[in-house]
């Protein structure tokens, strides 16, 4: 309404809406091996849809001081700083908007086919068994987890088909590779259906989405064990029924390789009666135990119950 607008766009900016955008890989995507500066706040490589590119973060006043002099320049170079105001008031449509249906009312959440209703996550068994499915190193981050771009983000409501991208930076064929690794049959006729994801230290840091955690749950990762964990992915893993423990000796970390069995007894007992260390065995053939290792599980009574009835989830519902 007052100009400035169209002033910017004159100016040869390129606006997106304020939504994940191109922190997501999602437009603007810049040539290979392009330079480009940024004022969106991640720049992993690849992130902006091109797998070689160079992109530079920036404030938007460094970007409007670049887009003048064609380089990154200080924007002091530009003068004195302009004084904005704000508005009195911002004109809001909120046609699109449906309100909810009055109390007592029944509503009706419509689907497109897009959509897929939220799995029922299982609680955490007293005993847990599963293979390593993945060993990663340090430094992971919820890209190599779960990546992101316009191919992926339109399956953020779909769990079963978003999941499929499932650590496809660290392993492409790692999707595959659980679905069809062949059962392991214990003697009391148990099959191993969960398994569990080995990193090194920082894992799961930047972005914090949720499907990070939840494409992994989903396909029956139950079980991180990690040299150290990033604050927001940690909070998500115990959302959705993951439980997050640590190594007691960083050096432990190199006794356990992909497709070695382990084992963690009593764990939904030790959880809820607070242990801060756990006993986890690699086993060998036949269920023996071959190792022991000590872990640690750095949580709080809340967490400690959510994990024991499989998420947040189940625990918001009393289950």
């Amino acid at each position: 309404k007052c100009g400035a607008l169209a002033d910017i766009l004159a100016a040869g900016a390129r606006l997106v809406e304020t939504a994940c955008g191109f922190c997501n890989g999602v437009g603007q995507a810049p040539r290979s091996g392009g330079v480009s500066l940024r004022t969106s706040n991640r720049n992993f490589p690849g992130r902006s849809g091109t797998k070689d590119d160079q992109v530079y973060l920036a404030t938007p006043e460094t970007a409007v001081a670049a887009a003048v002099f064609g380089e990154i320049a200080d924007p002091r170079r530009l003068g004195t700083y302009p004084r904005l105001t704000q508005p009195r008031y911002f004109l809001v449509n909120g046609r699109h908007l449906a309100g909810p249906p009055a109390p007592g009312e029944a509503g009706e959440v419509v689907r497109g086919p897009n959509i897929v209703p939220f799995p029922q996550l299982t609680p955490l068994p007293d005993t847990w068994r599963g293979k390593i499915w993945l060993k990663a190193g340090d430094n992971v981050t919820t890209d190599d987890i779960l990546p992101a771009g316009s191919q992926i983000l339109p399956l953020r409501s779909n769990l079963p088909a978003i999941s499929r991208f499932a650590f496809s930076r660290l392993d492409p064929n790692f999707f595959q590779r659980v679905q069809e690794q062949a059962a392991l049959v214990w003697e009391e006729d148990k099959v191993l259906k969960e398994g569990a994801v080995v990193g090194g230290e920082n894992y799961g840091q930047g972005s914090s989405r949720e499907h990070a955690a939840l494409a992994p749950r989903y396909l029956g990762v139950r079980l991180k064990l990690v040299q150290s964990f990033a604050r927001i992915h940690l909070a998500n893993l115990i959302n959705f029924g993951i439980l997050p423990l640590t190594f007691e000796d960083p050096e432990d970390y190199h006794h356990l390789q992909e497709d070695q069995v382990l084992e963690l007894p009593e764990v939904r007992q030790r959880l809820l009666r607070d242990d801060e260390r756990l006993p986890l065995y690699i086993l060998g053939p036949g269920g023996a135990r071959e190792r022991e290792i000590w872990v640690k599980a750095d949580l709080s009574p809340r967490q400690r119950q959510m994990l024991a009835l499989g998420g947040a989830l189940n625990l918001a519902r009393g289950e």
